[in-house]
This record gives structure tokens, C-alpha cells and sequence, in this order.
């Protein structure tokens, strides 16, 4: 049986903490839903209530658009080693970018710059679920692609501002993404 409470506990914190692939899911009112994998040590617990991640350049700016349109963001982790878990995060979520007051704040505390990096994705959580995860198969880490943060460097600081020019403005819906259209 699913279980709900409303902020991360110490076993949550600890879950996190083995993760090397999570999930994030967002949806327009009207639209596509948007189901994206993410890794490379993004993600952050910034509190009980409150996670974030460094998203980086891809081919697609969903889930800034969704977040923009309506704020709804589920966040999901799961096993594929020892004990079986599904864990979610629902909460609202908003893209912030770089030159914003919030930036210069938040941005160290995800690690190292990353080429091609696009903005954070900060999440107040509403509520967070367990359950079994008995029918997840296991899986077995065996490493980071370097593929993104290649082709990020490859193409340079001023050659990703113009593919998120081109490619990240608008959602695939055509939503408004609120990138700024500089974003070195």
C-alpha cells in the first residue's frame, strides 16, 4: 500500500543519497506529458520540503514550459538493487536561470559548473509517496555517459546559447519555456 507523508525523512534522505538515475514527469493542461530520465549527480536535497536539480541542455525544454503554465512537477526514484522502492516527490516546481537573484544562491550548491548547463529546477514538495517496488527488475550501475557533456563542449558556451535559442524556447506544445534567449 502507498504511503504518504509530507516531507523527507532521514530514510528518504539516505534512498537519495544511492540513486544514480531519477525521473521527472510534468504536464501541461493541455498537452503532451512529459517523462524525462535524468543523472550526473544533478539532483539536490536543499531541505525537508524542498529538492532541486541542475538541468542541462537537451533537445527538449518540457518541463521548464509545464512548470511556467502551471507549477506541477512528480520527481521518482526507485530501486533496481536490494530492498524494492518506488519513491515520488509531487510537488511545484519553477526554472531558474542564470542573471535571476535566486541563481547566485542556489547555483553552488549543485556541484561543479557542468557545460551546458541550462537552469535549476527548484521543487516544493507537497507530498512524497513510497510503494513496494516488487515489480522493478535490478539493474546493475556500471557508469556515466559522457555523450551530453561532450557534445556541450564540443559546441561551446556560445554554440549551446544559440541551440537553446533555436531548439528550448518553446515546449514541443508550444508553450513558452521562459529561457532567456542569452543564456550562455
Amino acid at each position: 500500500m502507498a504511503k504518504f507523508v509530507p516531507s523527507l525523512t532521514p530514510t528518504h534522505l539516505a534512498f537519495i543519497a544511492e540513486q544514480k538515475i531519477y525521473f521527472t514527469a510534468s504536464a501541461p493542461h493541455h498537452g503532451r506529458v512529459n517523462l524525462s530520465p535524468k543523472g550526473m549527480d544533478t539532483f539536490r536535497v536543499l531541505s525537508t520540503t524542498c529538492v532541486g536539480y541542475l538541468d542541462v541542455t537537451g533537445s527538449g525544454n518540457e518541463t521548464a514550459a509545464h512548470l511556467l503554465e502551471n507549477g506541477r512537477i512528480t520527481l521518482m526514484m526507485c530501486s533496481f538493487t536490494t530492498s524494492p522502492l518506488i519513491f515520488r516527490i509531487y510537488g511545484r516546481g519553477r526554472a531558474v536561470h542564470l542573471g535571476e537573484t535566486d541563481w547566485s544562491q542556489l547555483r553552488p550548491l549543485f556541484g561543479p559548473p557542468l557545460p551546458g548547463e541550462r537552469q535549476l529546477i527548484i521543487v516544493d514538495i507537497e507530498s512524497i509517496q513510497t510503494s513496494c517496488g516488487f515489480g522493478v527488475p535490478f539493474f546493475n550501475y556500471t557508469g556515466e555517459r559522457t555523450t551530453l557533456i561532450d557534445y556541450a563542449v564540443k559546441k561551446g558556451p556560445e554554440g549551446m546559447a544559440a541551440y537553446r535559442t533555436e531548439k528550448n524556447q518553446r515546449s514541443i506544445d508550444g508553450l513558452p519555456t521562459g529561457l532567456p534567449v542569452s543564456s550562455p
